[in-house]
């Protein structure tokens, strides 16, 4: 019994000895860290600095964050405008740590608002995915070079699973009508997603969820959604979803769901990691898009064969009263 509790003492204090050895890589945004995970596996400690559900185009650092940043050995961010709050941040942290934009590479779109930026929300395209997975073992490796074989082999392994996940949401978003495919959201978070997967999106704000609603924004998503007769809008996380709810109102359409936009979901939910979160996405998507009995609502056809119906059965009520009454005289 006394050599067991030796044992045991003594692995704690291993355990704790090779805790703090580990180095210490922190992310800005859930899905990185959720890809950082996938690639890094137990190497590091993985740190996340806007909490799963926290909007990182809005988010306001704490003095908890700049001691975390203090303390990295390498700082995963997306770039591009996302995380505008960071390099004050690393500034005040007084951090040493090499900071990696992981969108390196990527052929990034222009913002539909700002002239010269671009939109960040490059992860919806899966295949940019990879490229975010590429640049994160490049870093992990040159951080931890001792650990370069065992971060190929799950990179290899993840890149596996982001390519059949591309594939999937491809394959899916066959099955809507292609008059159909149409995306109307809060804020314009899917412009990758719609260039890869070929989807038109239509939303109530620029790409960043801090910018203002526009009176012409609105106006083409009412008009989007008559011309078309699109069944469903979409609400998201991170985003209130008030307005899109109120549009649904006006125009008689549905929820279709709630996306995930600018992070993954709560452990447990359907989108808790990066993988599930797209192809959650995408069901949601699909599922709403394709129903036809509620487009039979929107567009007013199916009301019409109502009223037709109603029509034929007066006109035949009529011509037999009076058949009868002919014969009667």
């Amino acid at each position: 019994m006394k050599k067991s509790f030796c044992t045991i003492i003594l692995a704690i204090i291993f355990q704790a000895l090779y805790a703090e050895s580990k180095p210490t890589v922190v992310c800005t945004a859930s899905m990185i860290s959720d890809m950082a995970k996938n690639i890094i596996g137990d190497k590091a400690e993985i740190k996340l600095i806007v909490p799963i559900g926290g909007d990182p185009h809005m988010y306001e650092p704490t003095p908890t964050d700049a001691e975390l940043v203090n303390h990295a050995d390498l700082i995963l961010k997306n770039g591009m405008t996302f995380e505008g709050w960071l390099n004050k941040l690393i500034e005040n942290s007084g951090t040493k740590a090499d900071v990696v934009q992981v969108t390196k590479g990527i052929n990034a779109i222009s913002s539909l608002v700002y002239e010269n930026a671009k939109d960040p929300h490059a992860w919806m395209d899966v295949g940019n995915a990879i490229i975010y997975a590429e640049n994160i073992a490049e870093a992990a490796k040159k951080l931890m070079p001792e650990s370069s074989e065992y971060l190929d082999e799950n990179l290899k392994k993840y890149k596996a699973e982001l390519q059949e996940t591309d594939a999937y949401i491809l394959k899916r978003i066959q099955e809507i009508p292609e008059s159909r495919r149409v995306l109307i959201t809060s804020h314009d978070a899917f412009q990758y997603y719609g260039e890869k997967y070929g989807i038109e999106l239509v939303s109530t704000m620029g790409t960043s969820t801090d910018a203002d609603v526009q009176t012409s924004d609105i106006n083409m998503v009412y008009k989007k959604i008559r011309e078309t007769g699109i069944p469903a809008i979409f609400v998201e996380s991170t985003v209130n979803p008030k307005l899109i709810k109120q549009i649904a109102k006006d125009l008689n359409v549905v929820i279709g769901g709630k996306l995930y936009a600018d992070s993954i979901g709560e452990k447990g939910s359907p989108g808790d990691t990066y993988i599930k979160m797209m192809k959650s996405n995408t069901d949601k998507i699909v599922e709403a898009l394709s129903k036809e009995v509620v487009a039979e609502k929107i567009d007013g056809t199916g009301d019409m064969k109502m009223v037709y119906g109603l029509l034929g059965i007066i006109v035949f009520l009529g011509a037999l009263f009076l058949f009868i009454r002919k014969k009667n005289s």
